[in-house]
């Protein structure tokens, strides 16, 4: 083990020196000066009103500075409100986020509905939604069928502070009176000095949601689902930091930032994305109508309702928020993936499991490795290789001792049908007898200091220069260095894991880069600090897609991610440790990131650090098998953990868990390519399905996948029973393992063993799985498809499937895929195509149906095949559990069929 990563995580681990590496809100002056500062009330200049193609422009004023502020508001087509304000006459442009949105959004035509001289409502397309501005003091109603939904501004805490020229001295200038001798200019942190090349900058504003009182988003963080109420404490943090062993149940900002707040109540699903890259904090009050009904006079009470004010509060760059009208959460997810980005669709062998430790010391330890996988009978599709695996951590290259010929050893895996990922990390070791460093260095492609020189920081490969992702140019010379020509032993099957992309410095203030660090076109690191991983991960994208000619899908996993991530690939939870409460937090992270859009999502199998009890291991696989990404992943200072080391009883249990992934990976498959058009998450909280049953609006220890399934991985230790809430007075839900059918609207407890977690089929649905494992993603694609049947109290259900190569992009480029429905009505199973577009010509069978909730044995069942006669069917009925088998079919899935079974 390298010196640099023992001291790592000697001093991470110490409580002490932890907590004093990273801030809490009040080290930090921009938050300190908006939260103790009185409310700075603003006029909207209601006569300078101008309705453009843009939307509606209004000036504000600022009565005591005279300072004017330009505010934008443009309602979009997909019922979407933005609003922007910016200095109307700034001596300099303030930044703003590029290459997040995929466009800019398109806007309606505004008209105006009434007009006084205090307030000015405006409305567009069908008139369901307006937007009213009060003067003074200045607010910004957002309506919904007459509805106030939002109020931006309501508690006047619109803040903005104008970028100034450098005054000759700054000794006089003071942040508030409780700080007289802070400077505006220069913030200290520990020995930290951090110059602000403009000042102060900072912007804020608050948002009063109507009628909500439960908001979620906003990761990342080691908290619940329900974002709580930050009165008792520190606000949320985004704050993109790599935060080794992360604190739980805390608000602090980890390694990725997706400024999304989503609010649910019985009707109406709403979002504000807040478009700032530079460091933020959000504060998050609810009020009940209690609370409210204590502060109104009698004769308003019968009108207050519950609401949520959220305060949000950056460091730079301009207020450029989008409001998100819904109205349910479908309709929300799409409002979102339309501005940022759809999942990207991944290849299917990144949805099988991927095995990883820092590091496999060998070619030979990775053969045994995978040796081990067949010997143990335990699918598997992707190798990983730690920093290890460099010649003394030159991204690009290998040790020539431990891996002489990376090319066979990808060779030897590709035989197989399997991958090696490898880690690329930003920081490129200072070696001015390295071609690679002198090829970024005179190429202008590294961060620069204050000073105007290369700026430098200590990680991995000790004394480092940072690539500058942020520029066009450096993403593109990045890019190339993923081509076979340039990368020495890379093989097509090669795929990459972007790490420490926060981006992580050791000897950084809080462990990475200073703010006032330089990046292309002038712009100081606070600026788009949050940005800095995203853009390491588009440049590796798109490195890995020109690699192949633009046909294959890349995979990419990256650990710092903000808004818009989801477009290139997938990101997981960072370094957590191996206990319960590690695994019981990683479901509410988990969902936390995947309502942001960023779906494909994971958290390291077993805890990145530490050494986890048998049982905490084949819990920890049993749930992330039920989850996007699926990585078992461990520290160089723990014990080996591959899965046959513990035993044969513990190896039976993680093998059924892999195989049970594998064999869902269908189901998998088509969710994924639903989030990639539609942006519905493949793993959602159960409110998402159940938007009017309160009682799911907190849950986040189960969750449905996709809307056919509920998962409920079993967290704690010892257990012998656990609780499931079943929504849904009107549904049935059917036991996966037993098929013992069950009445929604309840929660259950149901007994469990080491070999069981609780999943529920959802009557009224469709699931495909394939008939068996395989030891790939490539032997299971070869496998025949059980379709499992569940019908509703209604003796109704619909399901699809999707397929396609699995690796190319000719499902976008030759809509070469295939997207079938499954329905049942009055007892018949049809099999019909679900899209007109999509032709592929697959010899994917189907060789069994189960039926769940059938009343009686059936009569007779026959099959119908398109261009076949009718033929009877070979079957089988379980009264006990209203089961009925389908058996010895032969069905494509790509024909029309239908089976027709007879009372």
């Amino acid at each position: 083990m390298a010196e640099e990563s023992q001291h790592v995580i000697s001093v991470v681990t110490d409580d002490d020196q932890y907590k004093e590496k990273f801030k809490k809100s009040h080290h930090v002056a921009f938050y300190r000066r908006q939260m103790h500062s009185p409310n700075r009330k603003h006029r909207a200049l209601l006569d300078t009103m101008v309705l453009t193609e843009r939307g509606a422009r209004f000036d504000l004023l600022e009565p005591d500075t005279q300072t004017r502020l330009l505010l934008l508001i443009s309602p979009c087509k997909n019922d979407t409100v933005r609003i922007l304000i910016d200095e109307l006459q700034p001596i300099k442009a303030r930044y703003r986020v590029p290459d997040v949105l995929t466009d800019e959004p398109q806007c309606e035509q505004l008209r105006v509905e009434t007009q006084t001289g205090d307030a000015v409502t405006l409305s567009w397309s069908s008139g369901c939604h307006q937007v009213r501005v009060r003067s003074f003091p200045f607010q910004l109603e957002i309506l919904c069928e007459d509805d106030v939904t939002l109020t931006f501004n309501a508690k006047e805490k619109l803040w903005f502070e104008t970028l100034q020229d450098r005054p000759r001295s700054t000794s006089h200038s003071s942040e508030t009176p409780e700080e007289p001798t802070a400077s505006l200019w220069k913030e200290t942190f520990r020995h930290f000095e951090d110059i602000k090349a403009n000042g102060p900058s900072s912007i804020g504003a608050d948002f009063c949601l109507h009628g909500f009182s439960h908001v979620y988003g906003l990761p990342e963080h080691a908290d619940s689902l329900q974002l709580r109420d930050t009165r008792d404490g520190e606000p949320y943090r985004l704050y993109n930091l790599d935060v080794f062993a992360y604190e739980l149940n805390s608000r602090f900002g980890l390694y990725g930032s997706v400024p999304l707040l989503v609010a649910h109540k019985l009707d109406r699903t709403v979002g504000i994305f807040w478009l700032n890259a530079s460091e933020t904090f959000v504060n998050i009050n609810y009020s009940s109508s209690e609370d409210q009904e204590e502060q109104t006079p009698p004769a308003k009470r019968r009108r207050m309702r519950p609401h949520t004010d959220v305060h949000w509060l950056s460091e730079s760059g301009v207020i450029d928020c989008v409001v998100l009208l819904g109205p349910g959460p479908q309709q929300l997810f799409s409002q979102y993936a339309q501005l940022t980005g759809h999942q990207a669709l991944p290849p299917l062998f990144a949805l099988g499991y991927h095995q990883c430790r820092w590091n496999y010391d060998s070619e030979a330890d990775v053969k045994a490795v995978d040796c081990g996988f067949d010997l143990h009978n335990i699918p598997y599709d992707v190798i990983w290789l730690d920093i290890e695996h460099t010649d003394g951590k030159r991204y690009f290259t290998w040790d020539k001792v431990h891996f002489p010929n990376p090319t066979g050893l990808q060779r030897h895996l590709e035989r197989k049908k399997r991958k090696l990922v490898i880690i690329n990390d930003p920081h490129i070791k200072f070696d001015p007898e390295w071609s690679l460093f002198c090829e970024a260095r005179d190429g202008g492609h590294f961060v620069k200091d204050r000073e105007g020189q290369l700026y430098q920081g200590s990680c991995w490969p000790g004394k480092s220069c940072y690539l500058d992702f942020s520029s066009a140019a450096t993403r593109a010379w990045y890019s190339r260095c993923f081509s076979l020509e340039k990368y020495k032993g890379s093989t097509p099957s090669l795929f990459v894991w972007n790490d420490m992309n926060e981006p992580s410095v050791f000897d950084g203030p809080e462990q990475t880069m200073p703010k006032d660090a330089v990046h292309y076109g002038g712009w100081e690191h606070r600026e788009l600090h949050n940005l800095y991983g995203f853009y390491q991960h588009m440049a590796t994208v798109e490195g890995l897609i020109t690699r192949s000619g633009g046909s294959q899908r890349p995979f990419v996993l990256s650990r710092s991610f903000f808004a818009g991530s989801q477009r290139l690939g997938a990101v997981w939870t960072g370094d957590n440790v191996a206990n319960w409460e590690y695994l019981k937090i990683s479901i509410p992270m988990l969902l936390s990131i995947s309502v942001t859009g960023v779906v494909f999502c994971g958290a390291d199998v077993g805890g990145f650090v530490k050494d986890p009890d048998p049982e905490l291991l084949v819990r920890w696989y049993q749930a992330a098998a039920l989850q996007p990404f699926f990585r078992g992943h461990s520290a160089n200072v723990t014990k080996r953990r591959e899965p046959w080391l513990f035993g044969e009883e513990v190896t039976a249990a993680i093998r059924t868990a892999i195989q049970q992934r594998y064999c869902l990976l269908p189901y998998w498959y088509t969710l994924f390519h639903k989030a990639h058009t539609t942006g519905l998450p493949p793993i959602r909280p159960l409110w998402v399905d159940f938007s009017t049953e309160q009682s799911t609006f907190a849950v986040d220890n189960q969750y449905m996948i996709g809307g056919a399934l509920l998962a409920r991985p079993v967290t704690e230790p010892g257990v012998q029973e656990v609780t499931v809430l079943l929504p849904g007075c009107a549904e049935i839900w059917y036991n996966v393992h037993s098929a013992e059918a069950h009445n929604g609207g309840r929660t259950l407890s149901l007994p469990v063993t080491l070999d069981t977690v609780p999943v529920f089929q959802r009557g009224g649905s469709v699931v495909c799985r394939s008939t068996g494992s395989g030891s790939c993603t490539d032997e299971m694609q070869r496998l025949p498809l059980s379709i499992t049947v569940a019908l509703n109290s209604q003796g109704v259900a619909e399901g699809e499937l999707y397929l396609d190569d699995g690796h190319s992009f000719s499902y976008r480029d030759s809509k070469a895929f295939c997207l079938c429905r499954f329905s049942l009505m009055s007892g018949r199973l049809l099999c019909r195509s679900a899209s007109d577009e999509g032709v592929f010509d697959c010899n994917t069978i189907v060789s069994s149906v189960t039926v769940l909730g059938v009343k009686s044995k059936p009569s007779a069942v026959t099959v119908h095949a398109s261009g076949s006669k009718d033929s009877s069917a070979v079957f089988h009925y379980t009264d006990s559990c209203g089961q009925l088998t389908v058996s010895s079919l032969n069905l494509r899935v790509v024909m029309d069929w239908d089976i027709q079974i007879t009372d």
